[in-house]
């Protein structure tokens, strides 16, 4: 069996798949009205995918599980500098637990915990 994608409901499709897009740097693979008041877009690199969801049906977004995605990063420290650029709070970090890995945490526009992480051989 192959992990395929990984699934988040959003508020605002335009404003996720632009952060996304700009911040994740993960290219639209499809985007597509799923049904009324219901859009889905993919996004990804590799054979693993994210799988957004905007439902106008849906009232709310529950993300107070202990949930994050993490994507790796060449340079945390020029990271961070982007993400000062793009007016984007860190949350936390930057972390070390252990030597040759660091990584920080933020949010996406829908207050998904996002961990970028930097792994040096």
């Amino acid at each position: 069996m192959d992990f395929c994608w990984s699934t988040l409901y959003v508020k605002d499709m335009d404003e996720s798949v632009k952060f996304y897009e700009e911040v994740i740097e993960l290219p639209i693979k499809q985007r597509f009205e799923a049904g009324p008041g219901t859009e889905i877009a993919f996004l990804g690199k590799g054979e693993t995918l994210i799988e957004l969801i905007s439902d106008q049906s849906k009232k709310t977004i529950n993300l107070d599980l202990d949930i994050s995605w993490g994507f790796r990063v060449d340079s945390l420290d020029q990271t961070m500098k982007f993400l000062v650029d793009k007016g984007i709070n860190i949350i936390a970090g930057p972390i070390e637990p252990k030597p040759g890995t660091r990584f920080i945490y933020i949010l996406d526009p829908n207050g998904m915990k996002i961990q970028l992480v930097e792994q040096s051989s």
